[in-house]
C-alpha cells in the first residue's frame, strides 16, 4: 500500500492535468492551426479524467463516512 501521506488521487489529477497541458502546446507547435480538433480531444480527455478521479474520492470519502458511522453505532449499543 502507499503511505499515508502521499495522496494518489491528488498526484493522478496533477500529472494528467500537466500531460495534457505539454500535449496541447506540442500539438500546436507541429501542427500549427491543424492542432484545434486535436487539441478540444485532448481538452475533453483531460475533462473526462478529471470527473473521473472526483468521482472516485467521493466514493472514497463516503465509503469511509459510511464506515466510520457504523463503528460509533456498534459502540454506542456496546456502551448502551
Amino acid at each position: 500500500m502507499h503511505s499515508p501521506g502521499v495522496d494518489v488521487l491528488r498526484a493522478l489529477a496533477i500529472g494528467s492535468q500537466a500531460l495534457g497541458l505539454a500535449l496541447i502546446i506540442t500539438l500546436e507547435t507541429v501542427m500549427g492551426n491543424a492542432a484545434r480538433p486535436w487539441q478540444g480531444v485532448v481538452l475533453g480527455a483531460m475533462v473526462a479524467f478529471a470527473l473521473a478521479i472526483a468521482l472516485v474520492r467521493l466514493y472514497r470519502r463516503n465509503r469511509q463516512r459510511k464506515a466510520a458511522d457504523a463503528r460509533q453505532g456498534e459502540a454506542g449499543r456496546l456502551d448502551g
